[in-house]
């Protein structure tokens, strides 16, 4: 099994960036729309356009919280069962953000995440970011 590792380290604060990872609002805002809730064990989606072999629906559930430090969930979409872990640690007035998305298994498995890894750079070094600074700034 592979996985996608992405790390980045955002001038704001953990509290910005845990909220642009879990308010609802914020993730649409950077993300894809979703009725994600921080709670454990809660069942969720994310939603986007559908694409060849993918309906647009991603099935999510909780599985590990621990507020401004760690989230977990499971990933399960074209043809993949995966888990997403993003862990935070703070780095003076800065915010250390980890990604790993881990379980791709098999050729189906290395073709979603070499999709998955391009849209995660973007997300990770751009658009997370901004939203975590825009956060802070209107703080």
């Amino acid at each position: 099994m592979s996985e996608i590792v992405f790390e980045a380290i955002y001038p704001t604060s953990i509290a910005a960036v845990w909220r642009a990872l879990t308010d609802p609002e914020e993730i649409r805002a950077w993300l894809m729309e979703t009725d994600f809730a921080p709670v454990l064990g809660h069942g969720f989606t994310f939603r986007t356009d559908p694409r060849p072999g993918f309906d647009g629906t991603v099935r999510c559930r909780v599985l590990e919280i621990e507020p401004e430090r760690r989230l977990s969930y499971s990933w399960v979409a074209g043809g993949i069962d995966t888990v997403v872990t993003w862990t935070l640690e703070p780095r003076g007035e800065s915010t250390a953000v980890k990604l790993v998305h881990s379980g791709f298994a098999g050729i189906q498995g290395e073709i979603v995440r070499t999709i998955l890894a391009s849209g995660w750079k973007g997300k990770i070094l751009r658009d997370l970011g901004a939203r975590a600074a825009a956060l802070a700034r209107a703080s």
